[in-house]
């Protein structure tokens, strides 16, 4: 990255984050406990917990249940569990963050992956007292496979097993050697308890033994710069820009958010899929022309040649053009309630672009326990597998592991409209 897009991102960073773990493992509590200690609790939030103990002098975390801060609808508060995504939003000095807060229960692992979805960091909450559980294993995995940077293991409650070293030693060991079957490298583990507050925010007196930072310490100090802007362009095209005014008649740009690379002035510039090519003349902002932008920026280009582009399709530098495959391999998480089932029809949302589709081949469904392949013809909800599509037309992509923007794409069943699965380009 240029210094002068380091610069411009560190005016802007923001750590965007989220919470998964079983049912009950404290997860609205640990937010709640952010929220407290960062003073990033709303006082019209604070008003109905004070309301809801019957008191107005409510003044410190120790009096406030926490979770009542997070759970919004009023079946959450009833059961005392998260079924929405819930997004929070609190900073400290050094940090702005968004914090989605996603169900624990098995039925709501969809909203868990639309959560997930465009996290920098992951924090799993783990019950001390219960270890690693099957649901624990399940998000560990959908993490991996979405390509999070950060994994953060918190071990939870450790007051209820009086802080004990091992507890935390044999939970850690396990998650180590779990996240390895899966090659995930970043993956810190911390022992707190979002109840009392030790290594949440403060340290505390009761873990003496951990010498690792703090949870805030820890997010306040990840890396959110990747190399987005080191990839080759991309920048699917949003929308085409006609205002047709006197003192703009001819004016045609291309809107949409770079999803990799970097573009200037003078690039060369092809269209895919036609294979059109030309130059850009300008880059423009709200906030004026630029000479060079970068991803994630929004941006609408001119160019120099008057050529057919639409919505869906994508620019990219000349000789840096991806193939179009009419045949998609793909990691595929299903959130739909009817299975996904073989030479069913689908619609493929990549981008800004959608193609029919047809499940050619379910080639496996992954064990969530073992992480070993199974064979399968068909994914019932919450299941993950590997599933190879036909296409209607070619669609050009990267794969996941190169570009989470232009490596993945969204499942529409044909009939309902509704989204069933998230894909992962293989």
């Amino acid at each position: 990255m240029t210094k002068a897009n380091f610069d411009i991102v560190k005016e802007i960073e923001l750590l965007r984050l989220v919470t998964v773990g079983s049912v009950d493992d404290g997860k609205s509590t640990l937010i709640g406990r952010l929220l407290i200690d960062t003073k990033g609790a709303f006082e019209d939030q604070l008003m109905a917990v004070r309301k809801k103990k019957g008191t107005t002098t409510i003044s410190s975390a120790a009096e406030i249940d926490l979770a009542m801060l997070t759970d919004g609808l009023s079946a959450e508060r009833e059961q005392g569990i998260t079924i929405d995504v819930a997004y929070r939003y609190f900073a400290t000095p050094k940090r702005k963050f968004i914090m989605a807060d996603c169900p624990g229960h098995e039925q709501y692992t969809r909203n868990m992956v639309t959560g997930s979805s465009t996290a920098n960091a992951a924090i799993i909450l783990i019950d001390a007292r219960h270890g690693v559980l099957a649901q624990t294993k399940r998000h560990t995995h959908i993490l991996g496979l979405l390509g999070i940077p950060h994994l953060i293991v918190a071990v939870n409650k450790m007051d209820l097993v009086d802080y004990d070293q091992a507890t935390f030693e044999k939970i850690r060991e396990e998650m180590d050697e779990y996240c390895a079957k899966q090659g995930i490298k970043d993956l810190i583990c911390t022992p707190m308890s979002a109840l009392t507050g030790d290594m949440v925010t403060i340290r505390g007196n009761h873990m003496d033994w951990y010498e690792g930072n703090t949870l805030l310490e820890t997010l306040e100090s990840l890396s959110v710069l990747d190399d987005l802007d080191e990839k080759p362009f991309r920048m699917p095209v949003q929308l085409v820009n006609r205002p047709q005014t006197a003192d703009l008649p001819d004016y045609r740009g291309f809107m949409g958010t770079i999803a990799s690379g970097t573009v200037k002035v003078g690039d060369a510039i092809s269209v895919v899929p036609s294979g059109l090519s030309s130059t850009v003349k300008e880059i423009v902002t709200f906030d004026g022309n630029l000479e060079e932008a970068f991803a994630p920026q929004s941006i609408t280009l001119t160019l120099n040649d008057n050529i057919d582009i639409s919505r869906g399709d994508m620019l990219v530098h000349t000789g840096e053009e991806t193939t179009g495959e009419k045949s998609l391999t793909a990691n595929v998480c299903w959130i739909g309630d009817e299975p996904l089932e073989k030479r069913k029809k689908y619609v493929i949302k990549h981008t800004t672009r959608q193609v029919k589709a047809l499940v050619d081949n379910v080639d496996f469904k992954r064990d969530i326990h073992s992480l070993e392949k199974q064979d399968a013809d068909a994914l019932a909800m919450n299941e993950i597998g590997q599933i190879t599509f036909k296409l209607q037309q070619p669609l050009n992509c990267d794969s996941y592991q190169d570009n989470r923007a232009t490596g993945s794409f969204i499942i529409i069943d044909a009939f309902t409209n509704n989204t069933v699965g998230a894909g992962m380009i293989v």
